[in-house]
């Protein structure tokens, strides 16, 4: 049998089409590395054995019927616990949700099923999705398999380890404001946020929904691109959804980068940048330049103001989203209430953990009589300002280098204490989710402590394809 854990898309589909395994022998093996690896890690949450075994059925079925494979036939794959699954428990990392069974599927699940991947289970994330160190999780934290006393980062870190560790050949996550994009740096992985509206958000537990984005994680540009194209299109489901037509991503990625415009901006360049993210970085960015690549240095003058804006918009959304989770339906329910305002209180006081009851109430501060011009309308013309900083720079580039975050993975309960701290590691992703714009993290070296570091690449609205192949340009650069 092929050596299963390293194979990627195409060899795992590869060795299915000339019967070297079979796509139960790779669920059963990545089965099998998550039985040896997960307990020290704390990547899944759940695991669905019997459908992955049923869909590995219908994959060997087609393989021994000499029909056609689709594109991601037999690869298994994980999902983060905030996209619904049709009889498969999905908590969002909450206590609040911890018997949820939903009823359906969300879209951009079906659509990996549909396209031949298998689902394994589902990943661990900081709670309805809201942290950057995956130790929010109401249920265990996520260790980073580099070094497992570090955060894999937030909050897809489950998604991010899996990936990292073997334990799935690909895996989805959930970006607000760079919870792809962060753990993919931290655990030295591929991560990929698209543009707003290029992914169905049906069936995603909403966090904020105007910032909220699905995207895949994988060891290879090459198979990030086979997943986005697989889920990427409009979906009737979905409102916010675009009718864009979806390119061939994969095909993209064999364009020459060569005369491509790359811009640099200082403001990710300042103070808090550690010095080994910073060199490793910017000999990334060296490297591209001696691909042909032309570097550029622009201006995003309103970078500053994007932490304090995202994290009005993003709680007043949080607080919004969050109301539905009163004890009544499909939720926690605490015992023993005497009315029904008792019974909203405790439900919501038992179910939900620390870091969502302070979003929430900075939500809920930020929306208030009194306060809403002040902070949340405020934000929104500042996330005005914002787009527009890339609108105007997008003039002079084609893409835009930055670190993905500003030092490499930290200690597991060395910023918890501290909920500012924890907030300033996203400082380099949030504009991306406020514009709506796409963005990758790739591996572009290692500290001297062999931690991995991230090379965040952005591009225009709807062009994943110019990120791709500059991502696949470098990967492919330093092997």
């Amino acid at each position: 049998m092929t050596e299963i854990p390293a194979l990627g898309i195409d060899s795992a589909r590869a060795a299915l089409q000339l019967r070297q395994t079979t796509a139960l022998a790779l669920t059963e093996s990545h089965y099998a590395t998550i039985a040896q690896q997960d307990a020290q890690i704390g990547a899944f949450l759940t695991l669905s054995k019997e459908r992955a075994l049923a869909q590995a059925d219908r994959m060997d079925r087609l393989v021994a019927q000499g029909d056609p494979l689709p594109p991601l036939a037999g690869v298994p794959v994980g999902i983060k616990d905030v996209m619904v699954t049709r009889g498969v428990r999905t908590t969002a990392g909450s206590k609040i949700l911890n018997t949820f069974i939903p009823p359906y599927d969300c879209t951009a699940v079906a659509r990996l099923e549909e396209a031949g991947a298998i689902v394994l289970g589902k990943l661990n994330c900081d709670e309805f999705a809201m942290g950057s160190s995956n130790e929010n999780s109401a249920f265990r934290p996520v260790h980073n398999p580099c070094d497992l006393s570090r955060v894999p980062g937030g909050s897809s870190g489950g998604s991010a380890a899996a990936v990292a560790a073997g334990m799935a050949v690909a895996t989805l996550g959930s970006d607000t404001g760079g919870s792809i994009r962060q753990p993919a740096s931290f655990c030295g992985v591929v991560g990929l946020k698209p543009t707003y509206g290029r992914v169905s958000r049906y069936g995603l537990i909403a966090f904020a929904s105007s910032l909220d984005h699905i995207g895949p994680f994988a060891r290879s540009v090459k198979d990030a691109a086979s997943v986005l194209h697989v889920i990427a299109g409009r979906d009737p489901m979905d409102s916010t959804s675009s009718d864009v037509p979806v390119p061939d991503y994969v095909a993209a990625l064999e364009k020459d980068v060569r005369g491509l415009k790359l811009g640099v901006a200082k403001e990710y360049f300042g103070e808090g940048l550690d010095p080994e993210v910073r060199h490793g970085v910017e000999s990334a960015i060296d490297k591209l330049k001696g691909l042909g690549c032309e570097i550029v240095r622009v201006s995003l003058p309103h970078t500053a103001y994007a932490i304090p804006a995202y994290y009005v918009i993003a709680t007043a959304e949080a607080s919004a989203n969050l109301e539905r989770y009163d004890g009544v339906r499909y939720t926690l329910r605490a015992q023993g209430a005497k009315s029904l305002t008792e019974m909203y209180r405790r439900s919501r006081d038992e179910g939900f953990g620390a870091e969502v009851k302070r979003r929430i109430m900075l939500g809920t501060y930020v929306l208030s009589a009194g306060y809403y011009d002040a902070y949340y309308l405020k934000a929104q013309k500042v996330r005005t300002l914002l787009a527009r900083d890339f609108e105007k720079a997008f003039q002079q580039v084609d893409a835009i280098l930055t670190p993905t975050s500003p030092t490499a993975a930290f200690k597991l309960g060395e910023k918890s204490a501290d909920p500012l701290a924890m907030y300033l590691a996203d400082i380099y992703t949030v504009t991306a989710n406020l514009a709506g714009i796409p963005g990758i993290s790739i591996p572009c070296g290692e500290t001297s402590g062999k931690l991995p570091i991230g090379l965040q690449i952005l591009g225009k609205h709807f062009d994943e394809c110019t990120i791709l192949r500059v991502a696949r340009a470098f990967e492919q650069a330093v092997g």
